[in-house]
């Protein structure tokens, strides 16, 4: 089960390399899903959108589906940066959580566990880090990306091994496949390295660690409601949770064009064409013959039509959020349990390490 796939990629990831391997591994894991274990979360800053859902969680509920063995993380610790959305943390904890029941995932199938729960897995990051140089961490662009946003004055360190503290996320229950969009290859990458790096250091020829590999997503880029990327922390998303009548409203002031005439064209029309996708994707159907169907319809019979497509896609997972949210004790006892899954993996990668280490005295 934790043993390196056949074909691993090559330490310096390129996106067409990357994407040739990830078609390979699809293929795998509808052949032999038993053979994988993967690793996947989101950090607990706010209520999960539609640009969540159809870029990255109902592929885990595939997997998970698929018979492949599923772990989901809640890296509470991962937002200690920043002072206010760690005032609202068990807030935000538990809203992920229903969320991620109510879209499908099922604790008895997958593990729901969190950061701060699993201290064997923080004490991994201190081995990882002495294997990363400072350079490493300062040159990772998605880093680099976090610090220019972060809305702190400084950079903490927490958020500079961010990407060690993520590699000890994925070793230590020792997954083999990552599912990951491309801007998330440098963080695995880092990950790679350390498993490389520990196996080559401490391993005595036999590997400790799998190289996790990148299950890369073909994830549709929505914009928000003001044209920008969707973002829970620009106001602009339409969360999962959301009822229909927020939905309607967001909807009615979403951004489009002056055209009457309904296209969809990604380059010149970003605005129009992010929602004529979120309708097809919403319908299950191609946004061209959404577009088509609109035709001159403008603007208004456009967001009519993706707050039909929306609110119908999301009744069902809206229904079970409400039930879900109705047991007040049911979020701790899915954490309770997964985080008692995951810290055993934990504890036996972390006796492992420090028996191929000699530190286990």
């Amino acid at each position: 089960m934790t043993t390196t796939l056949e074909h691993p990629t090559t330490d310096v990831l390129g996106t067409t390399a990357a994407r040739a391997r990830s078609a390979e591994l699809e293929h795998l894991v509808r052949s032999d899903p038993g053979r994988f274990r993967v690793l996947t979360g989101d950090r607990p800053t706010g209520r999960l959108h539609l640009g969540h859902y159809f870029g990255t969680l109902h592929n885990r509920v595939r997997l998970q589906d698929l018979g492949v063995e599923t772990f989901v993380l809640v890296p509470d610790y991962q937002v200690l940066t920043d002072r206010d959305l760690a005032d609202h943390l068990q807030e935000y904890v538990a809203e992920l959580v229903l969320d991620y029941l109510a879209i499908g995932i099922d604790p008895e199938r997958s593990t729901i566990f969190a950061h701060s729960a699993v201290p064997a897995l923080n004490q991994l990051l201190l081995p990882f880090l002495s294997l990363v140089s400072v350079a490493e961490l300062n040159r990772n662009p998605t880093v680099k990306d976090e610090i220019a946003h972060s809305r702190q004055s400084a950079v903490s360190g927490l958020m500079l091994t961010y990407p060690v503290h993520q590699a000890a996320d994925i070793l230590s229950v020792k997954a083999n496949l990552v599912p990951v969009g491309q801007d998330q290859l440098p963080h695995l990458e880092i990950t790679r390295t350390v498993a490389r790096r520990f196996n080559d250091r401490y391993g005595n020829g036999t590997d400790l660690f799998p190289r996790p590999e990148a299950l890369l997503s073909e994830a549709p880029l929505l914009l928000g409601t003001d044209g920008t990327k969707m973002s829970k922390s620009r106001g602009n998303a339409i969360a999962l949770s959301a009822d229909a009548d927020e939905t309607a409203r967001l909807l009615r002031g979403a951004k489009t064009d002056a055209e009457r005439r309904i296209t969809y064209e990604p380059a010149t029309r970003p605005e129009v064409s992010s929602l004529v996708l979120l309708a097809a994707l919403c319908e299950g159907t191609d946004p061209r013959r959404v577009a088509e169907e609109l035709g001159d319809g403008g603007g208004a019979a456009l967001k009519r039509r993706v707050t039909e497509a929306v609110n119908t896609r999301l009744a069902p997972i809206r229904a079970r959020r409400t039930a879900f949210a109705r047991d007040p004790q049911l979020v701790r006892d899915v954490l309770r349990a997964g985080n008692e899954r995951a810290g055993a993996l934990a504890e036996q990668t972390l006796d492992d390490v420090r028996a191929a280490m000699r530190t286990d005295y």
